[in-house]
């Protein structure tokens, strides 16, 4: 399959299936804004679930916290956005459209001449403002990253946690950045969900802890996700590439069908920021009663980078049959229960039950899917396509012996359960080999 199919397939699929609609489609779409769909937010929910299970609920050494999204202007003018947060853009003489020079291939995509200005930087934080006077002293900025409420809010969380280093403090939510160029559907937008957290660590440490988040970050892009190692690159960002914050970064890139681009990050970023924030170092060594400014590695997940990764990972097609073969826990769907015949009352009633069974453990395994349309085959087929890992069918046998038809979406293979260990059996399949 040629990678531009590829990707015309995912989208195609993302709107026919409900993964991901265009922004304001009914009046004619807002460029790069997308809306996640019934599947899409399941599928999304579970990543982000998934993520603060592994980095957070399991570990006694990161603590969360749910920052706002309108932050004072005077944390992004210490933290260095208001000057250095910029991108270099081109101006067409032509149009007079701007863009990123390293994102256009010689000529204007918009006209296709090749006559441009020098490059000018152009800064990517969103403002607005608040209250009733709009004027520029109650000029905010929307967040541009996660990162600076954690480091505000640093002294809050060592107050109430009584954490000593190392530690992190963790956070999932939106940020906005003014892109010129955004592309590519999921991949870049002006509106995106970061995952990500600080960890504080002694400067004589960071290289140790550094290599730690790499490891990490690896194993869960492979193990957690499913992503195949083949498709996954890490580069070492080189100095003058790197954001003004960082020492040392490190982008976890993939092979997407439009090029082998940036997936996740982790930088390095000393104590540049506390030092900005804070005029007295905000940590003292319970033991030693030293006081200093902590350094800080930084991971960083990108939650619509991970959607569009995982659904090009999972996209398979068996001839006429499309598959998306996501990892059971990732599945927007754990299971689907179909009555065989929609028309007759005892074999509907049944699945009901059944459905309803299922249902009661949704903390166990998730959202179950019914679905009584069409034939067997075909609703088969349509699970298939949305990842759903296991068909659960109500036959005539069921009504005599107690048991159903489980089939697997990967293999096709069938096997018959007994209804009382249906949920036994899918505890197993989606969370016993993870």
């Amino acid at each position: 399959m040629a990678t531009s199919d590829l990707m015309e397939k995912i989208v195609s699929l993302c709107k026919r299936r409900g993964f991901v609609f265009p922004g304001s489609e009914i009046y004619g779409g807002l460029a790069n804004s997308w809306d996640y769909g019934p599947l899409g937010v399941e599928l999304k929910n579970n990543i982000k679930r998934l993520w603060w299970e592994r980095f957070v609920g399991r570990r006694d050494d990161i603590f969360g916290i749910d920052p706002a999204v309108i932050m004072s202007s005077k944390v992004w003018e210490a933290s260095g956005h208001v000057k250095e947060f910029a991108d270099p853009l081109v101006e067409c003489k032509q149009c007079h459209g701007r863009f990123r020079p390293d994102l256009i291939e010689g000529v204007c995509p918009n006209c296709g001449v090749n006559d441009f200005t020098f490059a000018k930087n152009f800064n990517l934080l969103f403002r607005t403002h608040i209250g009733p006077v709009d004027d520029s002293s109650a000029e905010v900025y929307l967040r541009g990253e996660l990162a600076q409420a954690m480091f505000v809010d640093f002294p809050n969380v060592l107050q109430t946690t009584r954490a000593k280093l190392p530690f992190g403090i963790a956070a999932q939510g939106k940020a906005f950045r003014n892109e010129i160029t955004p592309g590519n559907f999921i991949f870049r937008t002006r509106e995106f969900d970061l995952m990500e957290f600080e960890y504080f660590i002694r400067e004589d440490e960071w290289e140790k802890w550094f290599e730690y988040w790499r490891k990490e970050m690896w194993s869960w892009i492979t193990d957690d996700l499913g992503v195949q190692e083949s498709r996954l690159h890490e580069l070492e960002v080189p100095d003058g590439e790197r954001a003004h914050y960082s020492k040392r970064t490190i982008d976890f890139e993939y092979d997407y069908p439009f090029g082998k681009k940036e997936l996740y990050g982790l930088a390095y970023r000393t104590d540049f920021d506390l030092k900005n924030h804070f005029k007295q170092p905000p940590y003292k060594d319970q033991e030693t009663g030293e006081a200093f400014y902590p350094h800080v590695v930084e991971p960083t997940w990108g939650v619509d980078r991970s959607v569009l990764v995982v659904l090009l990972d999972a996209y398979t097609e068996d001839g006429d049959r499309v598959v998306l073969k996501l990892k059971p826990r990732l599945a927007p769907y754990k299971a689907a229960v179909f009555p065989l015949l929609a028309n007759k009352p005892d074999l509907v009633a049944k699945a009901r039950e059944i459905y309803q069974l299922l249902t009661t453990n949704y903390s166990l395994h998730g959202p179950i899917a019914w679905d009584d349309r069409g034939n067997i085959g075909k609703r088969y087929y349509a699970q298939d396509e949305i990842g759903t890992p296991y068909c659960i069918t109500v036959d005539f046998d069921t009504l005599e012996k107690g048991d159903v038809t489980v089939r697997d979406r990967d293999t096709a293979k069938q096997e018959r359960v007994k209804i009382e260990e249906l949920k036994e059996f899918l505890q197993e399949k989606i969370y016993g080999s993870e």
